[in-house]
């Protein structure tokens, strides 16, 4: 009896001292080491809210976004304030040197172009980091670090040569037909009619990943993209919810519903790609696409070497498959969608991109060489990525303490990079930088930014987005096939509503009123 007691003496001691220990832990990650963060960081000349236990500043941003988001804005209106009005609101508080709180983990705010420079150009040293739940909408090479997105980054490479992209056009020019076609069939009768152009514009760059990635219809894939669009909603919904340590890890409805739609999506995939394994064993597959182009790239690596290794394994094809369709999509679709608002509200430059496609390429289908020279639609392009890009900031993690500029950041800082908020400095751009002015790229990108990280819609240095020119070639071929079938005015049900769920959307469509020509 004595030596039973001494054992659950023994027990209960132990019991007590983990119990002491794992509160200790979460009282360190939940309130004191944030609190030691916040302090080090207003030394340095940081100003920000008070850290607040579990919620940081997740809470107020939640609700605000909300009742943002429960009414449209005039057209003239700041975008800013409605789909990031914490954010607006903290600067107009704390000023641009600015820190707030995601749960425990402060977010410093970098609005400095040489800081960003230095961020996006050291990519081994700044790294992703970002949203777990995130992996499960699409890992792949946007969020892979150091060897393995270097190793990734050399494989895919080939798919994105100019001479592959070639051989896209046809796909990206019988994608838009199509929906040419649907718009041409609704105006027939009275020679116009008012049209939502958003859901046509995301089914068309849907059906250009489908058949460029896959070679398959949009038909094919729509399962797909719905899942994908629907895992995106709950992982925004998700990222607003309160921190607790370890919850993701939980089996509640969401994230069942998470690891269900990954668990499908990859099963498509796989099916996709092994089909497409046994086609090339066979002698029988193309290699136009760019899931053939990555096989090929892969193959040749692992046979050059000798060993498997050095290739990506199929199940991180599947995820840059997943990634493909993802940013592929999404991308391209608000891009498109907020050129059609912006040459809708400036008919003048709608006029003058009209006229350049018809000199250049007449009753000609549109070629790449063609597209490459359509000054003034590049122009236009890039005057709308500036006010309204697709992704709206970069963020990076500092993994230890680390120099930037005049700040040394601790460990566990997140850097956020607010792509928009410089696309919109006056500062930078002038006290016009808010209106749609595509002249001020008239010389060119570089003119303009005066060789500063100023304007990245597509990110910058090492990690530059891959798909860059695959998104302003289609983007160029969809306006200037656009352009050439019809005219466009905004229509008086149209709402001015952007906002966020992963890119930059209209959140009641994009209702226009569209004239054969």
């Amino acid at each position: 009896m004595k030596l039973e007691r001494v054992v659950y003496s023994y027990v209960e001691v132990c019991c007590v001292i983990g119990v002491v220990i794992l509160g200790w832990k979460l009282v360190n990650i939940l309130w004191l080491r944030p609190k030691k963060r916040e302090k080090l960081l207003r030394q340095q000349g940081l100003n920000g809210p008070s850290y607040k236990l579990l919620f940081g500043d997740v809470k107020e941003m939640a609700t605000m976004t909300e009742e943002a988001k429960s009414k449209p804005i005039n057209l003239d209106d700041d975008i800013i304030p409605r789909f990031q009005p914490f954010l607006h609101k903290s600067i107009q508080t704390y000023g641009k040197n600015l820190f707030t709180w995601i749960g425990p983990k402060p977010v410093v705010y970098i609005m400095e172009p040489e800081d960003i420079k230095d961020i996006l150009s050291k990519n081994y040293h700044f790294q992703k980091g970002g949203n777990p739940l995130g992996k499960l909408l699409a890992r792949g090479l946007v969020d892979y670090e150091t060897d393995k997105w270097s190793k990734h980054r050399k494989i895919i490479n080939p798919a994105f040569h100019l001479e592959k992209l070639k051989k896209m056009l046809p796909a990206f020019y019988l994608s838009c037909s199509e929906m040419i076609c649907k718009w041409e069939k609704m105006v027939s009768t009275e020679g116009h009619c008012e049209l939502d152009v958003w859901p046509y514009l995301q089914t068309m760059t849907s059906d250009v990943i489908s058949r460029t990635a896959f070679g398959s219809s949009y038909e094919e894939g729509r399962r797909i993209f719905e899942l994908q669009k629907e895992q995106a909603d709950l992982i925004v919904e998700a990222s607003q919810s309160i921190y607790i340590p370890g919850f993701r890890f939980l089996p509640t409805r969401r994230h069942r519903r998470m690891k269900e739609i990954s668990k499908k999506v990859c099963a498509s995939l796989r099916t996709i790609i092994n089909n497409r394994l046994k086609a090339i064993k066979a002698g029988e597959a193309s290699n136009d696409d760019l899931l053939g182009i990555l096989l090929e790239s892969n193959l040749k690596e692992i046979q050059q070497h000798g060993n498997k290794y050095v290739g990506i394994s199929i199940n991180e094809v599947i995820e840059e498959c997943k990634l493909f369709y993802f940013a592929g999509q999404e991308t391209t679709a608000s891009l498109l969608v907020w050129t059609m608002v912006l040459l809708s509200r400036y008919p003048s430059w709608q006029t003058r991109a009209r006229e350049e496609i018809s000199q250049v390429f007449g009753n000609n289908k549109p070629d790449i060489d063609g597209l490459n020279h359509l000054k003034i639609v590049t122009m236009i392009l890039n005057e709308v990525l500036r006010l309204y890009p697709p992704g709206v900031a970069l963020a990076r993690t500092i993994l230890e303490e680390t120099k930037l500029g005049k700040l040394t950041l601790p460990a566990g800082v997140m850097l956020y990079l607010p792509i928009i908020l410089l696309h919109h400095d006056n500062e930078i751009w002038g006290d016009d930088a808010k209106e749609f002015k595509p002249e001020r790229f008239s010389e060119g990108v570089s003119k303009v930014t005066r060789g500063q990280v100023t304007f990245f819609p597509f990110g910058w240095g090492p990690r530059i987005c891959i798909g860059q020119n695959f998104a302003m070639l289609e983007a160029k071929m969809a306006i200037a096939m656009i352009l050439r079938s019809f005219s466009f005015k905004l229509s008086p049900s149209y709402a001015h509503a952007p906002y966020t769920v992963i890119t930059l959307k209209p959140q009641y469509g994009a209702h226009l009123i569209l004239e054969k020509i």
